[in-house]
């Protein structure tokens, strides 16, 4: 079975207490999610490599970068380096795919790829195996706390089959929107990493929120289990 994955996005953080916000989560977060934009490919500036190594200092959980620059070929076996555990590029910006996601996996990184809401899949079908990830956004990338397009649903669920069909043993994520109202409609259509922003930033107790989502989740999708590791009790204060 596959395993429910919530990857909390640090763009929907305070960026004066980014350490703070990775430590809240500890221990509940599978991974935590680092956009990085660089105003060419998407219209907003966020997040660096400096950000990547200072994030590795601070926490133990595996970070996931989603590169969203012009020239990742230039750029993603840096974020590597630095200590992304997972590089993430565009379909829609990479130049040579074969000769980057090699030098990804050389600087001791997994890879994703990542397709925007009007970039068929089909089309890289032929270049999946590359790949340990495949990231559909659910919106327009560049800003958070946008609305989830429920017209990706069936791109979504064509992609699950297309996974099933060929046997490749990558996760498939999605981006933008998840929060309560959204994340059972996404998991029922094949989804087992979910990428949340404000649901988890915007709440209280973000680590309570993470909790919650993987919960719903798992009521949706048979086909998905928890995290193999006991989460840790929720902190009380008197």
């Amino acid at each position: 079975m596959a395993i429910a994955q919530i990857y909390p996005s640090l763009l929907a953080a305070d960026f004066g207490r980014i350490a703070d916000a990775a430590r809240a989560v500890e221990g509940r977060a599978d991974w935590l999610h680092v956009d990085v934009m660089d105003y060419h490919f998407v219209p907003n500036l966020a997040f660096s490599g400096d950000t990547v190594t200072a994030l590795r200092a601070a926490t133990e959980t595996p970070l996931d970068c989603h590169l969203m620059i012009s020239d990742p070929d230039r750029w993603a076996p840096g974020f590597a380096e630095r200590g992304a555990a997972n590089v993430t590029i565009h379909a829609e910006a990479v130049e040579n795919l074969p000769r980057t996601t090699e030098a990804i996996r050389a600087a001791g990184a997994r890879t994703g790829l990542a397709v925007k809401p009007a970039t068929p899949v089909e089309g890289y079908a032929d270049d999946l195996h590359r790949f340990d990830l495949l990231l559909l956004m659910t919106i327009e990338p560049g800003f958070g706390g946008q609305t989830f397009m429920d017209s990706v649903l069936p791109k979504i669920q064509a992609a699950r089959r297309l996974l099933d069909q060929r046997g490749l043993d990558l996760w498939l994520q999605i981006d933008g929107g998840v929060n309560a109202e959204t994340i059972e409609r996404a998991a029922a259509a094949g989804v087992d990493v979910f990428v949340a922003g404000t649901a988890v930033y915007g709440l209280a107790d973000p680590g309570a929120a993470v909790e919650a989502l993987r919960a719903q989740a798992l009521r949706a999708s048979p086909r998905l289990a928890p995290p193999r590791r006991e989460m840790p009790e929720r902190a009380t204060t008197a």
